[in-house]
C-alpha cells in the first residue's frame, strides 16, 4: 500500500528561498492551509510522543491550543501519563500529520508548565461539559464508565448550571519549547522535500543552509 505524491493544484514548492523567515510564519502559513483544506477534519491534531521512566516510548494525539513565539501549546490533566513522564523527562516530540495535502510538521524540544493565569482563562473558554470532565477524570487510570459519568452526576450538583467551574489545580497547559521545527512535503518519487529550522547550538552534523536572524538554522534533510 503506498501513493505517489502529486503536486496539489495551487501548491507551493517547499524551497529555502520561498521559506519564510521564521518557523513560526511557516508554521503559520502552513497551518492556514490546513484550516483552509475540508479534507482535515482536525487541523490541530498533534501527536505527542514522550518517553517513559525506563526508557520506552508513548504516543497520543492531543489537540493544539495556541502556538506563539514560545512555542506550541497544549492542556492536560497533570497526573496524566504524558504529563507525568514530561515532569520527570520534558524532552518531546509534536508530529502533525496533514497528510490529505502531502505535509507533515515534526517538532523536537521540551515541554513545561505555562503560568496558572494561562491555563485559567483558557478552562474559562470551554465548553462546560468539558470543564466538569477535567474534574471527572482521573486521566490514564484504570475505571469504568459508570465511575465516569457518577462523577459528572456528582459534579453537576457542585457546579448547577450557570455557576462557574473553577479550573482544576491538577489541570493545565503545557508548552513545548522546540529546539527544531521540520517542514516536510511529499514529492514524487520519494524525494520528499525535508527542511528544518534548528536552534543554534543544537548538536547536529549537517551543515547550514542558512542562518536565520533569530539564531536560528535553516537545513535540508535527505528524504
Amino acid at each position: 500500500m503506498r501513493r505517489d505524491y502529486q503536486a496539489r493544484p495551487g501548491s507551493v514548492p517547499l524551497t529555502e528561498e520561498g521559506l519564510a523567515g521564521t518557523w513560526l510564519a511557516q508554521f503559520q502559513v502552513w497551518f492556514a492551509d490546513a484550516v483552509a483544506a475540508p479534507e482535515i477534519v482536525e487541523p490541530n491534531a498533534m501527536v505527542v510522543a514522550t518517553v517513559g521512566p525506563a526508557g520506552a516510548p508513548s504516543a497520543r494525539t492531543v489537540l493544539l491550543k495556541s502556538v506563539d513565539e514560545r512555542g506550541f501549546v497544549f492542556f492536560t490533566n497533570y497526573h496524566s501519563r504524558k504529563a507525568s513522564e514530561l515532569a520527570a523527562n520534558p524532552a518531546v516530540s509534536l508530529v502533525f500529520g496533514w497528510h490529505p495535502i502531502g505535509r507533515q510538521v515534526i517538532v523536537a524540544g521540551t515541554a513545561s508548565r505555562v503560568e496558572r493565569a494561562e491555563t485559567e482563562a483558557y478552562f474559562a473558554s470551554r465548553p462546560r461539559e468539558s470543564q466538569l470532565g477535567a474534574w471527572a477524570s482521573p486521566q490514564s487510570q484504570v475505571v469504568t464508565r459508570a465511575q465516569l459519568d457518577d462523577a459528572v452526576a456528582r459534579l453537576e450538583q457542585q457546579y448547577p448550571e450557570g455557576a462557574p467551574v473553577p479550573a482544576p489545580a491538577h489541570w493545565g497547559g503545557l508548552l513545548v519549547r522546540p529546539s527544531t521545527v521540520e517542514f516536510w512535503q511529499g514529492r514524487q518519487g520519494r524525494l520528499h522535500d525535508r527542511l528544518r529550522f534548528r536552534r543554534a547550538g543544537e548538536p547536529e552534523q549537517a551543515s547550514p543552509s542558512r542562518l536565520d536572524a533569530d539564531a536560528w538554522i535553516v537545513e535540508r534533510l535527505a528524504p
